[in-house]
């Protein structure tokens, strides 16, 4: 224990609490930790309180003592815990006593004169700040803490209804505890409240504030976790209460079959869409059994996760073994859901935007250029797709019209779908914002987030005048900003779970420069000439051929290892043999080292990647030098540097892509 105290990383603070809990004194652990005596003796009487919890029965705290104890910090769902309740008969109990919090201010303009944007925070004392107001209130829950990066495109989507619904005379207050995000700034919204994106704290608000409607959909799957509390809350609002709130856009009951597994598969089934093979399971024993029954490799993840946290694509029983004993501790209350993965097939991404009546109009459909299994935040795309036939184009048109229409989708919808040959699968429906939005936005020149809160709010969009998919003549490129280069020895190879922290987009009437643009954007340097190192594994190797032929023909030179050369000499490529870490010197990282390789086309094999494919990755992230691990990335990127071969690239405004598309 003294050395998990002595060592500082994110789980000390646990350590610490183990420590005090198990007769440490607070001098020890300072000795050990440096950590200040002030913040040991907080958490001291944090633990003391949480022991008194413990053996005292809910009813016998007083009104003052329960206070006392809320003005500490502790939650509802501790205070139940520890005294073997729930979190319901806790609220409930409080709130009889009297006990509720009150909201100050944080003054964003430091009291030199009124603040008419204020910044609210609860806390348990005995007045409130909060201005009364007559308006027509809506209450938008927003993505909340989030992974550096990562609550980008839903903070986009919050903003925008915001700005909408303003703009129709709606007063928006925004729930969001991330203050490095847009929506926490002061002219975003007429109201902020700086808390937790929790049951307890989001009704607190809705008691205080009492909107009209409530947006749970924008803010990504944190918010969402929410729909079903917040509407069993408000069924159980007795006549007398006068609420008149009510969840805009899709029900949770809606949002619920779109997670359930079971209840999801039986919509497809009355479909008739067709669905990867998979199951779903509670333990290790039911994984291994689904994982038997469809065959590895399968694709895992819990339910109710934002950016692919703990998604992973597993190829045996030990692997599984591994996956369920740590998945398992990040969702307990839901279970995993197993896939069978589909290889060698192309993801593609369709958000669309639904009203009250029905109505259903595909905002954009987005052909992946990375393979599925690599998580769409991570994934280049583009707009339109560029490789389906209008066939299975058509067949994802008519699923997610079917779909949306069948959950009674109200609001934004994302669908994502794997093409395999001429089969198409979906792989799942998620009816709320996606990180995709924006992109789309931006791509066909239409804000769909505003669209999409004011059609929540009761508007159709035949009254918004948005009545047909919009195709645009121009290709748009969305490419993954990957922070690896900040995190030294991070391997570089994308999979299930987001990596990402921002995106890059490129617009052209041409693919290949609209990808290059999208790559200088995401400050990816393609070489024009030098020489590209190629190592494929052996799945791979046949499509390498014409991207091989690509490359020679743009004047690059060819080295590769022992196994890809074989393959390439054997079809007539002039390609140079350099050795692999273990057979000699000079190996590929000499080569790298010596800046004699200008692009790396390296994709990983099995299960994993070998430890040689690490190094080289690694060794081209230290020596920035464009990395690419998916056939799909690296013919893309085969036609881009043949459009930088080409000429100049021409520039223009996004506003004259959009006119031409109208034109």
């Amino acid at each position: 224990m003294r050395a998990g105290l002595r060592t500082p990383n994110p789980d000390r603070i646990f350590m610490v609490r183990h420590a005090l809990q198990t007769g440490m004194t607070v001098e020890e652990v300072y000795e050990i930790t440096g950590i200040d005596p002030w913040f040991l003796w907080h958490l001291q009487d944090l633990l003391t309180t949480e022991a008194y919890l413990r053996q005292t029965p809910l009813h016998d705290l007083t009104a003052d003592l329960l206070r006392q104890i809320k003005q500490q910090g502790f939650s509802d769902p501790q205070i139940a815990f520890a005294t073997h309740t729930t979190e319901d008969e806790v609220r409930n109990y409080r709130k009889g006593l009297g006990v509720i919090p009150v909201y100050k201010t944080v003054d964003t303009c430091a009291a030199e004169f009124e603040a008419f944007t204020p910044y609210y925070y609860s806390t348990y004392e005995s007045e409130s700040e909060v201005l009364p107001s007559e308006r027509r209130k809506v209450m938008i829950l927003g993505s909340g803490p989030n992974r550096i990066g990562q609550g980008i495109e839903f903070d986009y989507c919050c903003c925008h209804a915001s700005y909408a619904l303003q703009a129709d005379g709606f007063e928006t207050i925004m729930v969001n505890s991330n203050p490095e995000t847009v929506s926490t700034d002061y002219d975003t919204s007429d109201r902020l409240y700086f808390e937790p994106l929790t049951k307890e704290d989001v009704l607190n608000i809705l008691e205080a504030e009492q909107p009209e409607g409530i947006i749970i959909q924008f803010g990504g799957q944190t918010p969402l976790k929410l729909a079903m509390p917040l509407q069993e809350y408000l069924r159980n609002l007795p006549k007398e209460s006068g609420s008149k709130t009510k969840i805009w856009g899709t029900s949770p009951d809606s949002i619920d079959i779109a997670e359930d597994r079971e209840r999801f598969e039986k919509i497809l089934r009355e479909l008739q869409i067709n669905q990867p093979p998979n199951g779903i399971a509670r333990s290790n024993g039911e994984a291994k059994l689904v994982a038997g029954r469809i065959q590895y490799p399968v694709v895992v993840r819990p339910s109710y996760v934002l950016g692919g946290r703990a998604m992973e694509i597993v190829y045996s029983d030990e692997d599984l073994e591994r996956y369920m004993t740590f998945a398992v501790q990040v969702e307990p209350d839901h279970p995993i859901l197993v896939d069978k993965f589909l290889e060698d097939a192309i993801e593609v991404d369709v958000d669309a935007i639904v009203d009250h009546k029905g109505r259903v109009v595909i905002g954009g459909i987005m052909e992946h250029i990375e393979q599925a299994g690599i998580h769409s935040g991570d994934s280049a795309c583009s707009i339109p797709a560029l490789s389906l036939s209008e066939a299975t184009l058509n067949i994802i048109r008519k699923w997610s019209i079917e779909l949306a229409q069948k959950l009674n989708v109200v609001g934004l919808m994302n669908l994502q779908f794997a093409v395999q040959g001429e089969e198409v699968y979906i792989i799942e429906a998620n009816p709320r914002a996606s990180r995709t939005v924006p992109f789309v936005s931006k791509a066909i020149g239409l804000p769909l987030a505003q669209l999409a809160a004011r059609v929540m709010s009761g508007k159709t969009l035949a009254e918004l005048g948005l009545t047909t998919e919009r195709i645009p003549k121009h290709i748009s490129v969305k490419e993954a900003v990957l922070p690896f280069d900040k995190f030294a020895g991070t391997d570089t190879i994308l999979g299930p779970e987001m990596r990402s922290t921002g995106e890059a987009m490129g617009m052209d009437s041409d693919f290949g420069r609209a990808f290059a643009k999208a790559q200088l954007s995401a400050h990816q340097d393609l070489p024009y000439s030098g020489t590209v190192f190629v190592s494929m594994n052996d799945r791979d190797k046949a499509a390498l051929l014409p991207i091989a032929q690509e490359l020679l023909d743009l004047g690059f030179q060819l080295v590769a290892t022992a196994g890809t050369q074989r393959i390439l000499e054997d079809h007539g490529f002039a390609v140079t043999s350099v050795f692999k870490l273990h057979e000699g010197r000079p190996h590929v990282l000499d080569l790298i080292k010596n800046r004699q390789i200008q692009l790396i086309m390296n994709t990983p094999s099995g299960s994993d990647a070998h430890a040689d494919g690490q190094l080289i990755r690694r060794s081209a992230l230290a020596y920035k030098i464009p990395l690419i691990t998916t056939i799909a990335g690296a013919k893309a990127t085969a036609a881009a540097l043949r459009a930088l071969q080409s000429g100049l690239m021409e520039v223009k405004a996004i506003q004259d892509y959009h006119a031409e598309m109208l034109d």
